[in-house]
């Protein structure tokens, strides 16, 4: 739930409508492909820790913003890290691009590479993606806006 957002703006402050509105019409195209779960996140990760059909998205509250976007913004970002390395299957996380993320990466052996993004008042910023191997992504990213 977001709680605020960007000087109260609630949703629109962190994701523009019509792009909100293509990736829900995206995801619809994919439904019987992808599951969604509510609840602990940390608990679904456990509990398919060892399937190898399974591929998680990760997008924890970053340390940062989190407090101040979400009502819910508290994690264990070491805990995450920590079952991330147990899991199975593939996946990719994204996060705030800070010192405690990175030394998480390091600590359980992980690949990052930053990624170009623009934020509500078009600010270039870097977020950081963490995972098992990244070199397909390095590929496909930009290097420039």
């Amino acid at each position: 739930m977001v709680k605020n957002g960007e000087k109260g703006r609630g949703i629109i402050s962190r994701w523009y409508p019509q792009t909100l509105y293509q990736r829900i019409v995206n995801i619809v195209e994919l439904k019987d492909q992808i599951t969604f779960k509510y609840g602990d996140g940390l608990a679904v990760l456990r509990e398919n820790a060892r399937r190898r059909d399974v591929v998680y998205f990760i997008d924890p509250p970053y340390t940062v913003a989190g407090r101040r976007l979400y009502m819910h913004y508290t994690i264990d970002h070491a805990e995450l890290f920590r079952v991330a390395s147990t899991l199975v299957g593939d996946f990719l996380m994204t996060y705030d691009d800070t010192q405690e993320i990175r030394a998480l990466a390091i600590r359980y052996g992980f690949d990052t590479e930053t990624v170009a993004m623009k934020n509500t008042h078009h600010a270039r910023k870097e977020e950081l993606l963490v995972g098992r191997d990244l070199n397909w992504a390095r590929v496909f990213l930009p290097s420039a806006f």
